[in-house]
């Protein structure tokens, strides 16, 4: 039996007093059969300040990791999943029992999980909306779906387009549109990618990674011309549990 007492673990970020990991731990954590693990929030204004953290508490055992130090963390770490040094990201780390630091990356598998049950024979392209860590994730979940997609950027630059390429024939051809970016999140919750919503149909998949509102104007403005809409709240609950594994393993 795995030895589950006495051990913490937490989320690494910027500006994170919102999130849903150290919720969703410290509740799967309140039940007895968890008794003595803990979650916390370690929340650093720069990456420089990971190593600092890493010193002053020997005991963690386990990091998630999310906006902005996806990327920045990886130079900090001993060793990358193979996955993770595919996707060039990293959500999930590991404090091995030799005390080195392991990356990996549970959010291609979360999004990967919680789309597939939405897709139909016409979602046969994506266009994936920011190019940050966690549109690394969701390109990787792709390419194992054997779905084409495309990034689109706020300036255009080598395989990105930006979002005034994006017409009629854009939405004709791309059934899938994913937001990767942070636009729409509370408390802005007005805001939304600068898109032709009017071109969103009933053949659309409109996918947010944000889960804060649960249904972001971005999901709104898609749903009312008749798409399929999903946060991402799912995504995280399976990359969360996945991570808990890689933790355990």
């Amino acid at each position: 039996m795995i030895d589950i007492l006495r051990r913490r673990f937490g989320l690494l970020g910027r500006n994170i007093s919102y999130s849903f990991s150290k919720g969703y731990f410290t509740e799967k954590f309140s039940d007895e059969v968890f008794a003595g693990n803990s979650y916390e929030n370690f929340d650093i204004s720069e990456i420089n300040y990971f190593t600092e953290l890493v010193k002053n508490n020997p005991d963690l055992k386990g990091l998630n990791v999310t906006i902005p130090y996806k990327e920045q963390v990886i130079p900090f770490l001993d060793k990358l999943s193979k996955k993770a040094a595919l996707i060039g990201a990293v959500n999930t780390i590991k404090f091995t029992k030799n005390g080195k630091l392991k990356g990996y990356n549970t959010d291609y598998y979360g999004f990967k999980k919680s789309l597939e049950p939405l897709l139909e024979p016409h979602h046969k392209k994506a266009l994936i909306l920011g190019t940050g860590g966690a549109s690394k994730g969701v390109a990787f979940a792709l390419d194992e779906l054997g779905i084409p997609y495309t990034f689109v950027s706020r300036e255009a630059k080598e395989n990105i387009i930006d979002y005034n390429f994006i017409n009629a024939t854009t939405f004709d051809n791309f059934k899938i549109i994913i937001n990767c970016t942070p636009v729409g999140t509370s408390p802005n919750i007005e805001a939304c990618p600068d898109l032709p919503y009017e071109f969103f149909t009933d053949k659309h998949i409109a996918y947010d990674l944000i889960y804060n509102p649960a249904e972001t104007q971005f999901l709104k403005n898609a749903k009312a011309k008749g798409a399929v809409i999903k946060n991402g709240y799912d995504m995280l609950i399976f990359q969360a549990e996945k991570a808990w594994k890689i933790w355990n393993k």
